[in-house]
């Protein structure tokens, strides 16, 4: 696959979903967390952290999340494609994304079939979050955005 790059659009989809959160705090799912939707056996309750850790745990958060999608994904891709992948991978977890239907018509080229499956991922604790219907329709959105370019190198 090429070498993609999250862009700016993608990141600011991130941020406006995980919003900053400097103090450790327990998920929907009750995982603490900190930052912009940092988890990790690091994080603990009462765990304070400033907003330049923030940006740097975000940051090598996105940069696995990007290696992820650029191993699995075999189809050329838009940059709009390319984020709203990162952005799912992102929050819902690389094992997420290497096992679902999504990556599989990613790959076939099932591009509109594709975009409908982000609303399958709606669930937290097994109950539907608004909060990830909105992201996923976002995703979705982005996914589905003509006007991005094919990325390359």
């Amino acid at each position: 696959m090429e070498q993609y790059r999250y862009s700016t659009a993608g990141l600011t989809l991130t941020k406006d979903f995980e919003g900053l959160r400097l103090e450790a705090y327990k998920d929907a799912a009750g995982v603490w967390t900190i930052g912009y939707g940092h988890t990790g056996d690091e994080v603990r309750q009462g765990q304070r952290i400033t907003p330049q850790q923030a940006e740097a745990l975000l940051q090598t958060d996105l940069q696995a999340a990007v290696f992820c999608v650029q191993r699995v994904v075999t189809a050329p891709l838009t940059q709009g494609q390319f984020d709203a992948l990162v952005d799912f991978c992102f929050n819902a977890g690389q094992g997420a994304l290497e096992r679902s239907t999504l990556l599989a018509k990613v790959n076939r080229l099932e591009f509109e079939e594709a975009a409908t499956e982000f609303a399958r991922w709606d669930k937290s604790g097994g109950k539907r979050c608004p909060g990830l219907s909105r992201r996923r329709a976002a995703e979705a959105t982005l996914f589905r955005n003509t006007q991005s370019a094919t990325v390359s190198a």
